[in-house]
């Protein structure tokens, strides 16, 4: 059986599949194919995988096309105010998910300092309605707030069938990862934006 971990992203889902790294019975992995293009490619993956992915939140059709009641998810959250907090805290990252949802789908693609915060909550409840929605009617679906992991954990591991390490699982799924600090990750990111924006410019002027 597979396992899905859906949510926004900035939600533990590292964490996550770090802890069910623990587990004997499946394999386990943090975005092991976001990067592939084509729906066929992207979704094979092995069986008996958990896979924890925000970007699937993005790609519910696909994924209900080939695994679709057979699998197991898991609508993994956060307090929406920490969520949509690490967002904005991270807007300068080229690869910030706000930016992609202000641009595509709100048609704002240089947003104004003063409406970041109001976008970065509008994405954080656009993607779990969508999420919720999706899970609407699964058999094998559950919910699990990454700030009080237990029990649903420990109901998480017993679902599916868990086996191997499972108090190191029950630790790791404690502990916080991938942590990306207000100071270094952003100006870093930050330069990279600005010449991805200037060039961007170029372009536009061009046309």
């Amino acid at each position: 059986m597979n396992v899905f971990v859906l949510c926004t992203g900035r939600s533990g889902s590292t964490t996550f599949a770090k802890a069910c790294e623990h587990f004997t019975n499946y394999s386990s992995g943090h975005e092991t194919r976001a990067r592939i293009i084509g729906p066929k490619e992207r979704f094979a993956y092995p069986e008996d995988h958990i896979e924890a992915d925000n970007h699937l939140s993005m790609q519910l059709g696909h994924l209900q096309r080939h695994y679709g009641d057979e699998a197991f998810y898991v609508h993994l959250t956060r307090s929406r105010e920490r969520v949509a907090a690490s967002f904005e805290r991270l807007i300068d990252s080229p690869y910030s998910n706000v930016r992609a949802f202000a641009a595509g789908v709100l048609l704002e693609p240089w947003l104004k300092p003063e409406d970041v915060r109001a976008a970065c909550f509008d994405y954080v409840d656009t993607v779990n309605a969508n999420i919720e929605a999706f899970l609407t009617g699964k058999p094998l679906a559950m919910r699990m707030d990454i700030d009080e992991p237990q029990p649903a954990f420990d109901q998480f591991m017993t679902r599916i069938g868990a086996q191997g390490d499972l108090e190191a699982a029950r630790r790791t799924i404690c502990e916080r990862h991938n942590l990306k600090s207000h100071t270094h990750y952003t100006r870093r990111k930050h330069k990279i934006k600005r010449a991805i924006l200037r060039t961007a410019e170029r372009v536009l002027n061009r046309v």
